[in-house]
Order: C-alpha cells, then structure tokens, then sequence
C-alpha cells in the first residue's frame, strides 16, 4: 500500500463519477497521504482471513457445525 498521488485521486474520483481537478486531487493526496505513511510498517501484515462478501456464509457454516 504507498502513498497516492494527484493522477491516482483524480483517476478513481472520476471512475466513481465525481471528477476533480488537479489541485482538488493534489489537495486529497496530500491530506490522505499521513494515514498511508502511518500504516506503512504493518502494511501486508494484517490476518484477513476472509472476504466480507463471505463473512455471512462462514458465520453460518460455524454455527451449523
């Protein structure tokens, strides 16, 4: 997980259906930017040992056994 940049912020805002411009983007990337650095040391590290998606039929199959 890095840092996003400008490009980044602008190229998912207008996916989402909310384009910025650049200076909206450079603004987003620098004020996102402290989270992504903060979580860099664990950053992979983390357990996800299941999908959310699947979370509810995991659940279920445990309490049916």
């Amino acid at each position: 997980m890095t840092r996003p940049v400008p490009d980044q912020i602008k190229a998912m805002a207008e996916v989402a259906g909310v384009p910025v411009s650049d200076e909206v983007a450079a603004r987003i990337a620098n004020s996102i930017g402290p989270a992504f650095d903060g979580f860099a040391p664990i950053a992979g590290s983390l357990p996800f040992d299941l999908e959310p998606a699947t979370f509810l039929v995991a659940q279920n199959e445990k309490a049916a056994s």
